[in-house]
């Protein structure tokens, strides 16, 4: 399983952060939302590999495809 994503009540007070860093994975999103890319994420936040941003990016469209087949399925049904 992967281990990319943390989540500790000592840590930033539960708040999921990228594993190994007191980063949160909300930064990334909120990045990407201004319109900033990865790169520029990663350089200010070193602590945070690429890797982990991939495997927050992959498990993020896994969590929306997810949700998109229970909606249809409740609409269907």
């Amino acid at each position: 399983m992967d281990r990319s994503i943390n989540v500790d009540k000592e840590i930033l007070g539960g708040t999921p952060v990228f594993a190994g860093t007191r980063v949160p994975v909300k930064n990334l999103f909120d990045y990407l939302e201004e319109g900033e890319n990865i790169a520029e994420f990663l350089e200010d936040f070193p602590s945070v590999s690429n890797a982990q941003v991939n495997a927050v990016l992959q498990l993020s469209n896994q969590l929306l495809e997810t949700l998109k087949q229970v909606a249809h399925e409740n609409i269907a049904g």
